[in-house]
Protein backbone atom coordinates (compact mmCIF):
# COMPACT_ATOMS: atom_id res chain seq x y z
CA UNK A 1 0.00 0.00 0.00
CA UNK A 2 2.70 2.40 0.93
CA UNK A 3 3.96 2.08 -2.66
CA UNK A 4 0.92 2.07 -4.66
CA UNK A 5 1.10 -1.70 -5.37
CA UNK A 6 -2.44 -2.81 -3.71
CA UNK A 7 -5.57 -0.75 -3.30
CA UNK A 8 -6.07 -1.40 0.51
CA UNK A 9 -4.22 -2.75 3.43
CA UNK A 10 -6.65 -5.84 4.23
CA UNK A 11 -4.71 -6.25 8.04
CA UNK A 12 -6.27 -2.77 9.24
CA UNK A 13 -9.88 -4.18 9.35
CA UNK A 14 -8.39 -6.79 11.76
CA UNK A 15 -7.82 -6.00 15.44
CA UNK A 16 -4.79 -6.39 16.94
CA UNK A 17 -4.23 -9.37 19.48
CA UNK A 18 -4.37 -8.80 23.05
CA UNK A 19 -0.65 -8.99 25.04
CA UNK A 20 -0.78 -11.62 27.58
CA UNK A 21 -0.04 -10.97 30.71
CA UNK A 22 3.19 -13.18 30.95
CA UNK A 23 4.44 -10.83 28.10
CA UNK A 24 4.68 -7.58 30.31
CA UNK A 25 7.95 -6.54 29.79
CA UNK A 26 9.98 -5.94 33.09
CA UNK A 27 13.14 -4.22 34.02
CA UNK A 28 14.78 -5.91 36.30
CA UNK A 29 16.58 -4.09 39.63
CA UNK A 30 20.04 -5.08 38.24
CA UNK A 31 19.57 -4.14 34.94
CA UNK A 32 17.52 -0.89 36.02
CA UNK A 33 20.14 0.34 38.28
CA UNK A 34 22.83 -0.01 34.78
CA UNK A 35 20.26 1.66 32.72
CA UNK A 36 19.65 4.67 35.28
CA UNK A 37 23.18 5.17 35.50
CA UNK A 38 23.34 4.80 31.55
CA UNK A 39 20.79 7.40 31.75
CA UNK A 40 22.13 9.89 33.67
CA UNK A 41 22.84 13.32 31.72
CA UNK A 42 21.07 11.78 28.54
CA UNK A 43 18.41 13.94 26.58
CA UNK A 44 16.10 10.78 27.34
CA UNK A 45 16.57 10.84 30.77
CA UNK A 46 14.06 12.97 31.69
CA UNK A 47 11.29 11.41 28.90
CA UNK A 48 12.69 7.97 30.65
CA UNK A 49 12.43 9.76 34.34
CA UNK A 50 8.39 10.40 33.32
CA UNK A 51 8.03 6.49 32.29
CA UNK A 52 9.82 5.05 34.74
CA UNK A 53 8.56 6.80 38.09
CA UNK A 54 5.28 8.33 37.13
CA UNK A 55 4.28 5.39 34.45
CA UNK A 56 3.54 7.87 31.77
CA UNK A 57 2.69 6.70 28.46
CA UNK A 58 4.87 7.90 25.27
CA UNK A 59 1.71 9.80 24.09
CA UNK A 60 0.99 11.33 27.07
CA UNK A 61 4.50 13.03 28.30
CA UNK A 62 5.21 14.18 24.57
CA UNK A 63 1.74 16.39 25.04
CA UNK A 64 2.99 17.63 28.92
CA UNK A 65 3.37 21.53 29.15
CA UNK A 66 5.26 23.31 31.89
CA UNK A 67 1.35 24.64 33.46
CA UNK A 68 0.99 20.31 34.18
CA UNK A 69 4.11 20.57 36.48
CA UNK A 70 3.91 21.72 40.11
CA UNK A 71 7.14 21.84 42.03
CA UNK A 72 5.41 22.90 45.10
CA UNK A 73 2.75 20.78 45.36
CA UNK A 74 5.14 17.62 43.73
CA UNK A 75 2.30 16.66 41.41
CA UNK A 76 2.09 15.97 37.51
CA UNK A 77 -1.29 16.83 35.84
CA UNK A 78 -1.97 14.41 32.68
CA UNK A 79 -4.55 16.20 30.74
CA UNK A 80 -3.67 15.57 27.29
CA UNK A 81 -2.39 13.00 24.86
CA UNK A 82 -0.36 13.19 21.56
CA UNK A 83 -2.39 10.78 18.41
CA UNK A 84 -0.42 10.66 15.20
CA UNK A 85 -2.05 9.81 12.29
CA UNK A 86 -1.09 9.69 8.60
CA UNK A 87 -4.36 11.82 7.29
CA UNK A 88 -3.92 14.05 10.75
CA UNK A 89 -0.53 13.98 11.06
CA UNK A 90 0.45 14.86 15.34
CA UNK A 91 -1.94 16.31 17.08
CA UNK A 92 -3.32 16.82 20.92
CA UNK A 93 -6.55 15.25 22.10
CA UNK A 94 -7.61 13.53 25.68
CA UNK A 95 -6.16 10.88 27.49
CA UNK A 96 -7.47 7.23 26.50
CA UNK A 97 -9.90 7.18 28.85
CA UNK A 98 -12.10 9.51 31.61
CA UNK A 99 -9.63 7.92 34.04
CA UNK A 100 -6.40 9.27 32.08
CA UNK A 101 -6.95 12.35 33.31
CA UNK A 102 -5.36 12.31 36.52
CA UNK A 103 -3.05 13.96 39.40
CA UNK A 104 0.28 12.17 39.69
CA UNK A 105 2.11 12.72 42.93
CA UNK A 106 6.27 12.76 41.84
CA UNK A 107 8.43 11.07 43.84
CA UNK A 108 12.13 12.79 44.37
CA UNK A 109 14.15 11.25 41.65
CA UNK A 110 11.34 12.65 39.13
CA UNK A 111 11.27 15.93 40.59
CA UNK A 112 14.90 16.56 40.45
CA UNK A 113 14.75 15.26 36.56
CA UNK A 114 12.21 17.94 35.55
CA UNK A 115 13.99 20.27 37.29
CA UNK A 116 16.94 20.13 35.77
CA UNK A 117 15.57 19.48 32.43
CA UNK A 118 13.65 22.60 32.98
CA UNK A 119 17.28 24.59 33.91
CA UNK A 120 18.25 22.82 30.57
CA UNK A 121 15.69 24.27 28.39
CA UNK A 122 15.90 27.55 29.94
CA UNK A 123 19.70 27.51 29.04
CA UNK A 124 19.13 26.93 25.03
CA UNK A 125 15.89 29.66 25.25
CA UNK A 126 18.25 31.71 26.48
CA UNK A 127 20.78 30.99 23.52
CA UNK A 128 18.12 31.34 21.13
CA UNK A 129 16.77 34.50 22.25
CA UNK A 130 13.24 32.73 23.06
CA UNK A 131 13.54 34.00 26.71
CA UNK A 132 12.11 31.63 29.39
CA UNK A 133 9.50 29.01 29.22
CA UNK A 134 5.66 29.62 29.91
CA UNK A 135 3.08 27.37 31.06
CA UNK A 136 2.32 26.61 27.64
CA UNK A 137 5.28 25.33 26.43
CA UNK A 138 5.72 21.99 25.81
CA UNK A 139 8.12 19.57 27.99
CA UNK A 140 9.83 18.32 25.11
CA UNK A 141 9.13 20.25 21.78
CA UNK A 142 10.86 20.36 18.55
CA UNK A 143 13.32 22.39 17.34
CA UNK A 144 10.34 24.77 16.39
CA UNK A 145 8.78 24.40 19.71
CA UNK A 146 6.10 22.39 18.20
CA UNK A 147 4.73 18.92 19.16
CA UNK A 148 7.13 16.15 18.14
CA UNK A 149 5.84 12.13 17.05
CA UNK A 150 5.97 9.42 20.35
CA UNK A 151 7.24 7.59 17.35
CA UNK A 152 10.06 9.43 17.08
CA UNK A 153 10.67 9.34 20.90
CA UNK A 154 10.32 5.35 20.20
CA UNK A 155 12.69 5.55 17.69
CA UNK A 156 15.10 7.57 19.59
CA UNK A 157 14.72 5.04 22.67
CA UNK A 158 15.15 1.88 19.74
CA UNK A 159 19.20 3.79 19.05
CA UNK A 160 19.87 4.15 22.95
CA UNK A 161 18.89 1.30 23.90
CA UNK A 162 20.89 -0.85 21.78
CA UNK A 163 24.12 1.40 22.03
CA UNK A 164 24.30 0.40 25.96
CA UNK A 165 23.69 -3.16 25.13
CA UNK A 166 19.97 -3.63 25.68
CA UNK A 167 17.79 -3.88 22.24
CA UNK A 168 15.29 -5.82 23.90
CA UNK A 169 14.17 -3.08 26.57
CA UNK A 170 11.53 -1.20 24.84
CA UNK A 171 10.55 1.98 25.85
CA UNK A 172 6.99 1.15 27.24
CA UNK A 173 8.97 -1.37 29.32
CA UNK A 174 9.64 1.19 31.86
CA UNK A 175 5.84 1.99 32.35
CA UNK A 176 5.19 -1.54 33.16
CA UNK A 177 8.51 -1.28 35.14
CA UNK A 178 7.10 1.31 37.24
CA UNK A 179 3.54 -0.19 37.85
CA UNK A 180 5.55 -3.43 39.16
CA UNK A 181 7.90 -1.70 41.25
CA UNK A 182 4.21 -0.50 42.86
CA UNK A 183 2.89 -3.97 43.37
CA UNK A 184 6.37 -5.13 44.84
CA UNK A 185 6.11 -2.00 47.49
CA UNK A 186 2.85 -3.36 48.75
CA UNK A 187 0.39 -0.71 46.93
CA UNK A 188 -3.25 -1.40 46.29
CA UNK A 189 -4.72 -2.21 43.18
CA UNK A 190 -7.10 0.53 42.98
CA UNK A 191 -4.27 2.99 43.95
CA UNK A 192 -1.77 1.46 40.90
CA UNK A 193 -5.05 1.76 38.48
CA UNK A 194 -5.64 5.22 39.02
CA UNK A 195 -1.80 6.23 38.41
CA UNK A 196 -1.26 4.22 35.49
CA UNK A 197 -4.70 5.89 33.99
CA UNK A 198 -6.61 2.60 33.58
CA UNK A 199 -10.25 3.09 33.96
CA UNK A 200 -10.82 -0.15 35.89
CA UNK A 201 -9.02 -2.08 38.07
CA UNK A 202 -9.45 -5.37 36.11
CA UNK A 203 -7.41 -4.11 33.10
CA UNK A 204 -4.16 -3.53 35.93
CA UNK A 205 -5.09 -6.83 37.13
CA UNK A 206 -5.39 -8.25 33.71
CA UNK A 207 -2.00 -6.68 32.93
CA UNK A 208 -0.48 -7.61 35.62
CA UNK A 209 -2.07 -9.99 37.72
CA UNK A 210 1.20 -12.54 37.62
CA UNK A 211 3.27 -9.83 39.63
CA UNK A 212 0.08 -9.77 42.27
CA UNK A 213 0.49 -13.65 42.83
CA UNK A 214 4.57 -13.28 43.17
CA UNK A 215 3.79 -11.46 46.39
CA UNK A 216 1.61 -13.54 48.68
CA UNK A 217 4.92 -14.73 50.47
CA UNK A 218 5.28 -10.70 51.46
CA UNK A 219 1.78 -11.25 52.57
CA UNK A 220 2.08 -14.54 54.90
CA UNK A 221 5.56 -12.79 56.39
CA UNK A 222 3.71 -9.39 57.56
CA UNK A 223 1.53 -11.91 58.82
CA UNK A 224 4.09 -13.62 60.80
CA UNK A 225 5.83 -10.76 61.78
CA UNK A 226 2.59 -9.15 63.60
CA UNK A 227 1.86 -12.12 65.31
CA UNK A 228 5.55 -12.81 66.30
CA UNK A 229 5.40 -13.82 70.17
CA UNK A 230 1.62 -14.83 70.26
CA UNK A 231 0.49 -18.52 71.01
CA UNK A 232 -2.82 -19.59 69.49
Amino acid sequence: MKHGLVVRNVAAVQSPPKIESDEVQIVGADRLKELLARLRGHALYPKAALALFAGLRRSELMALRWRHIDFDRRVLQVRDALEETRANGIRVKGPKSKAGRRDITMPDILLGALRAHRQSQLELRLQLGRGRPDGDDLLFPNIDGGLTSPQQLSSQWFVFAKSIGMPDVTFHALRHTHAAQLIDAGVDVMMIAKRLGHARASTTLNHYGHLFRSTDDKAAAAINSALTGWKG
